[in-house]
């Protein structure tokens, strides 16, 4: 992003802007998902561990806002070559995040979307070690994240032996 640009948005507007991308991002997941839950989705075997269906749609929202005001503490600090690192990665975990769906879900392929978790796994790792040198509230507001994604790989793990 251009330096100028950046520092000229007003904090309000970046707060805005971090909720917006992450939460389009899981409206994105969400769609993707939607069309397969009772067809594909309800034909696989899963661990009894496995929760009700109802329940990941309002984790999932809460976790995006979580991850959205992450990076509204660390996209506020002043930009220098570390910062923008760290956004970046959170960036491309996101996308891992998004591709998850669309992998699991329209394209039934649970092992890649497997291989997909992990990556998304370690890029959150990665994302928090960042977060923290800007934040520590940031880092704080990613941990119910990273343990969710932690439950899901075992899940994702769990349906394609299963399957």
């Amino acid at each position: 992003m251009d330096q100028s640009y950046s520092k000229s948005l007003n904090p309000n507007l970046k707060l805005f802007l971090s909720l917006a991308i992450t939460l389009l991002v899981g409206f994105g997941a969400g769609f993707a998902t939607s069309s397969a839950i009772g067809t594909w989705y309800a034909g696989l075997n899963k661990p009894f561990f496995n929760p009700p269906n109802w329940l990941f749609a309002p984790v999932w929202t809460i976790l995006y806002i979580l991850m959205g005001i992450s990076c509204y503490f660390v996209w506020k600090q002043p930009e220098t070559s570390k910062r923008n690192v760290a956004l970046f990665v959170f960036a491309v975990q996101l996308a891992l995040n998004g591709m998850w769906s669309i992998i699991f879900f329209n394209f039934h392929q649970v092992g890649w979307a497997l291989v997909d978790i992990v990556l998304l796994w370690v890029m959150i790792l990665i994302t928090m070690y960042l977060f923290s040198q800007h934040s520590k509230v940031a880092v704080w507001l990613l941990y119910p994240y990273f343990f969710w994604v932690s439950f899901a790989s075992v899940l994702n793990g769990a349906i394609l032996y299963l399957n």
